[in-house]
């Protein structure tokens, strides 16, 4: 990895190195509602990786973890130290969070993980691509995260 640079940028065009939570939160904000793979790296290791659904992206919460499962994935930009994007070939976006010696790697799922094609599910059909064919789609089971009543609106994403 490169050294993350000490000026925040002013520009950015299809790639980038983001240390500003309120840039990182617009970079990532497509990413709500989507199905997305992930690659979790400690060092050069794979340790994990999946699909999923990306619930919550979440800015000044210490306190609130960032996690991945397949049915949500709530992003705390306050969990990273900073973001390296990057578009691919097929102009796409890479998003790549990084905190330490550790990284999680994040694409649309409508590209598909690399080393598996674009069926996870290995049904033949390629995996949706948002919320309205996720609804459709019969392999994935959704379900609805109710809040207690003591929370507020204020308490949600920025």
């Amino acid at each position: 990895m490169e050294p993350i640079p000490e000026a925040r940028a002013k520009l950015y065009i299809n790639t980038g190195v983001v240390t500003d939570r309120s840039d990182i939160y617009n970079i990532l904000r497509p990413l709500l509602k989507q199905t997305v793979t992930y690659t979790y790296y400690r060092g050069s290791q794979i340790a994990s990786s999946g699909t999923g659904w990306v619930e919550r992206l979440v800015v000044d919460h210490p306190e609130i973890a960032s996690y991945f499962t397949p049915l949500s994935i709530c992003l705390n930009l306050d969990s990273f130290d900073y973001l390296q994007f990057d578009t691919t070939s097929e102009q796409l976006l890479v998003y790549t969070l990084v905190i330490g010696e550790e990284r999680v790697v994040i694409e649309f799922a409508a590209s598909g993980p690399r080393d598996l094609g674009s069926d996870e599910a290995g049904t033949g059909r390629p995996l949706p691509r948002n919320a309205d064919e996720l609804a459709r789609d019969l392999r994935f089971i959704q379900m609805e995260l109710l809040m207690s009543p003591e929370a507020t609106d204020d308490d949600e994403d920025r």
